[in-house]
């Protein structure tokens, strides 16, 4: 692989530069799930594109476009897809914003804003690393396409289809994407897979409004109890999910990929401290990383819709909203039709609305590109970077790995606590400009490994 200095240098002379454009990006309000600022953020990633030497244009999803460019490399290099997402959460409590959401605000080396994280200020390192090569003597060294979703942070209900339709015209080998933290012991590693999701909400309704607790009851049924009953049979202390057949096709992991977990270094003490807990989940002995790798049900909240007031009543309604990440071989409409019997058999007045779901990826450790991938990670990090099969959320990768066939891995490029999803999101700048690094060292990796 060639040096990586002139990268260095690069990112070093164009840093505030770098730093001003991703302040105008995270400016630019993207939240798929109100579709505020999302054709302007469109706009506004096309110009990012063409920026960094892609030719850009807008795919027609049937939601909001999927934002493509393609940038030739010398003829029979690697085609590499990288994917991104210009989308962002919603802000959420402004008040818990040290400065507004969607104006960015640097602050002991960190930049500040939604999107900073997730995922903005990471595929905006994708693009500089695409236009330091472009720029550099040996230009760059693989043809890419940059792929940025729209609507990732709804489910991406729309991409796999759109990239199955897309499928001979990319024509690629490989596919790397950086999003999420790095890992907790901020030691490098590339990513092999992606859990799913199943996210979905489950309400019972009472009486046609709140009733008096004392004149009431023991006569009117109660939903949160009748709710709370419900959650319990889905869920037992162990951390056992008792639906029945949830699980069914989910694909042991590998002795290889065991081996990679077990090299993965962790401090269980420490990382729980760090969020202020002082014990794990239920999860029989499976260590913090195999946890990472395996099913979930989570409840993500309760409520019965009473402003907080907490009065002495009955309520009419409680809902509770659950997530179910999916491990390799689960597919989302099996997870689905299993909840939905187990509903049906136990409370059937309850109603369960399904909402945002992501397929499972994996790619196997020996999978072509993979050397050169962590080979690319490891040059920037001057230490060898270590394989994780999967990361513990969830992205639409499967559009990828099933809908492309293409081998895809992951270089997360954030700080552990970017806050991603929750106020005060930021991204540390200095890894901002090593990601950049990193991006390119990984493109020249691939470039040189035909």
């Amino acid at each position: 692989m060639e040096s990586i200095e002139d990268i260095k240098e690069y990112v070093a002379r164009n840093r505030a530069r770098h730093e001003q454009e991703l302040a105008d990006w995270i400016g630019v309000p993207s939240v798929s799930a109100t579709g505020q600022g999302m054709p302007e953020a469109a706009e506004h990633a096309k110009g990012l594109l063409a920026a960094s030497g892609l030719a850009p244009r807008l795919v027609e999803t049937g939601g909001w476009p999927l934002v493509a460019g393609h940038a030739p490399g010398p003829e029979g290099s690697p085609h590499v897809v990288i994917y991104g997402h210009y989308d962002v959460q919603p802000a959420g409590p402004l008040e818990q914003w040290d400065s507004p959401p969607f104006e960015a605000a640097i602050r002991d080396g960190r930049m500040y804003g939604r999107g900073t994280g997730d995922n903005k200020g990471q595929h905006f390192a994708q693009l500089l690393a695409v236009r330091a090569l472009r720029a550099s003597k040996e230009g760059l060294p693989c043809s890419v396409t940059v792929l940025l979703d729209g609507e990732e942070e709804i489910g991406s209900p729309h991409l796999a289809a759109t990239l199955a339709g897309m499928r001979a015209d990319l024509d690629a080998d490989v596919a790397v994407w950086s999003d999420g933290p790095v890992h907790d012991s901020y030691e490098p590693t590339v990513l092999l897979g992606v859990r799913g999701v199943v996210s979905f909400e489950i309400t019972v309704r009472g009486a046609d409004s709140a009733l008096h607790s004392g004149n009431w009851g023991n006569v009117a049924a109660n939903p949160a109890w009748e709710l709370v009953w419900l959650l319990s049979t889905m869920r037992a202390p162990d951390g056992r999910t008792l639906i029945e057949g949830y699980d069914a096709g989910t694909t042991e992991l590998t002795a290889a990929e065991r081996a990679a977990l077990d090299a993965l270094p962790v401090a269980p003490q420490e990382l729980l401290a760090g969020v202020g807990l002082d014990r794990m989940d239920a999860c029989g002995d499976a260590g913090v990383n195999e946890r990472l790798a395996l099913p979930t049900f989570t409840i993500n909240s309760l409520t019965c819709l009473d402003n907080q007031e907490h009065r002495s009543v009955i309520p009419s309604v409680a809902i509770a909203r659950c997530d179910m990440r999916l491990a390799c071989g689960q597919r989302a409409a099996t997870v689905v039709d299993a909840v939905r019997k187990h509903v049906a058999a136990r409370l059937p007045r309850a109603e369960v609305v399904f909402k945002a779901m992501m397929e499972s990826s994996r790619t196997l450790l020996d999978a072509p590109y993979a050397q050169a991938v962590l080979d690319g990670v490891s040059a920037t990090a001057d230490k060898s970077a270590l394989f994780a099969p999967a990361m513990g959320g969830s992205l639409p990768i499967a559009g990828i790995t099933d809908g492309l066939g293409l081998p895809c891995y992951g270089i997360p490029l954030a700080n552990v606590d970017e806050r991603n999803h929750a106020p005060n999101e930021n991204f540390e700048l200095a890894r901002f400009h090593d990601g950049i690094v990193t991006a390119a060292a990984v493109l020249r990796s691939i470039g040189g490994a035909i």
